[in-house]
């Protein structure tokens, strides 16, 4: 899986019990797929296949979160920045989440509860 290796057995146990629309979302179509393989729930690539492309939008993203659409944030996933920095969706969606929810370690990932 690029960016966050691989799906430990906690995260994927975590991610299996989720109810909502998407179990989880992280940067990049790859480290998307690996988990939804792992887990058999759908999970959101932001950004795409590289995690360049700007879907969702923060605005977008936001509002599933709001609605109680996304259960968790991965971080870890394929880097969404590129040369430009902070400028893509990916990475705007990141320091939204890291600003506004609390950071947790499963097996050996950084995950974001967006769901209470």
């Amino acid at each position: 899986m690029g960016g966050n290796a691989s799906a430990s057995s906690a995260l994927t146990a975590l991610l299996a019990k989720t109810t909502t629309t998407w179990a989880a979302a992280t940067s990049g179509s790859q480290s998307a797929a690996s988990l939804e393989l792992a887990t058999g729930k759908s999970v959101i690539a932001i950004g795409g296949f590289s995690g360049t492309d700007d879907a969702p939008t923060l605005a977008q993203f936001r509002e599933w979160v709001a609605e109680g659409k996304i259960a968790y944030y991965i971080s870890g996933g394929q880097s969404g920045g590129g040369a430009g920095g902070n400028s893509s969706a990916a990475s705007q969606i990141q320091s939204w989440v890291a600003a506004n929810f609390t950071a947790t370690t499963v097996g050996n990932t950084t995950v974001y509860e967006l769901v209470s």
